[in-house]
């Protein structure tokens, strides 16, 4: 009979016990899905304000952007395949990374600037006098920073384009190709689209997959990245490497597009709560970005192309537009700002 009651007892203290829990969970299961409502109508109230902005250029935009703290993004014809112009230097830089990780390549080693080697287009090696040495840092820095288009080709020989779009294939980018080096004719058959994207060609998406790599010091192969991405911290080797290439891209000279609304203060000696790199060519305009937004980083990744505008001055409305639909994110995502002491691995 004890033991019976005691049973009984037991049985309604775990039933009990069920419809309290049950009651948590149907508790927090409302505030989860009030929270992912909210989060809900805050894409839904950005994408709608974009494709405002978008829709009144005069050309076509793409983009996609990712809030890294709390997974929302927004999209415009984020796989349309576009131009990349210089925005492909991200790839070079990251198989530089990716071979320096490996011990084949390494930042101070010499590189030679052959006489009449240089090529025309942004940057100011080919103003100087050759031969002349640089390091790979010296080249990658030049690259990334001016776009300088003599330092892209000495970073494409050194690497192997074979090495760099192998290594964009690995990462699983099927719209992203670097066909080519800069003025310079091509070392072998070229793809049959090859005359309609020029340099290189991507997504909007795919380019924000490649520098969230970057910001997240994603180096290594599959295997090694299953302990990242189950939350573990990058190995030292790799911050250090991670911290050299977001440390160029935060001293960005071209800041018209994505860091021309948001940049509030001089960042020449401190470096830019932005890291981008851009991409110019008659009718384009591109810039790819990591934001450090108060709540967290965000990824920008924006394209306009078949611009109407051709002009090369600081009010050129691709460059407009771009600015304006990076204001908009931020706003959105990061109403306090941006922050430049959250950028890297410290």
């Amino acid at each position: 009979m004890w033991m019976q009651l005691s049973a009984t007892g037991i049985t309604m203290r775990v039933m009990s016990g069920l419809r309290w829990a049950a009651g948590i969970g149907i508790l927090l299961c409302g505030c989860v899905l009030a929270q992912a409502e909210t989060v809900n109508a805050t894409d839904a109230a950005l994408q709608a304000r974009l494709a405002e902005i978008a829709a009144t250029h005069h050309g076509k935009v793409a983009l996609y952007a990712v809030n890294l703290a709390t997974h929302q993004t927004v999209a415009l014809h984020a796989d349309e395949e576009v131009q990349t112009a210089s925005v492909i230097k991200l790839a070079i830089l990251f198989e530089a990374m990716e071979q320096v990780r490996a011990g084949t390549a390494r930042w101070d080693e010499k590189i030679s600037l052959p006489p009449g080697y240089g090529v025309g287009g942004s940057g100011i090696l080919a103003m100087m006098d050759a031969p002349l040495t640089l390091t790979l840092k010296d080249v990658l820095t030049l690259m990334i920073v001016m776009s300088d288009n003599t330092a892209t080709d000495l970073a494409i020989d050194r690497l192997g384009i074979d090495n760099i779009n192998k290594r964009i294939a690995w990462m699983g980018l099927e719209h992203t190709y670097l066909y080519k080096r800069i003025g310079k004719p091509a070392t072998g058959p070229m793809p049959a689209d090859q005359p309609k994207f020029g340099l290189g060609k991507t997504t909007a998406r795919e380019m924000a997959t490649l520098m969230q790599r970057i910001e997240q010091c994603k180096l290594g192969p599959p295997e090694e990245l299953e302990s990242l991405d189950a939350g573990a911290l990058p190995v030292s080797r790799d911050i250090a490497i991670c911290n050299v290439a977001v440390d160029m891209l935060r001293k960005q000279f071209y800041r018209d597009t994505i860091p021309r609304y948001l940049d509030k203060l001089d960042t020449t000696e401190h470096g830019s709560g932005i890291a981008s790199k851009t991409g110019s060519l008659d009718a384009v305009r591109a810039d790819v970005a990591i934001v450090a937004g108060k709540g967290g980083p965000l990824l920008l990744s924006i394209f306009t192309y078949e611009n109407s505008d051709h002009s090369w001055t600081v009010d050129n409305e691709g460059e407009l537009t771009i600015a304006k639909l990076a204001q908009a994110i931020v706003q959105a995502w990061s109403p306090q700002g941006i922050d430049g002491k959250t950028l890297g691995w410290r």
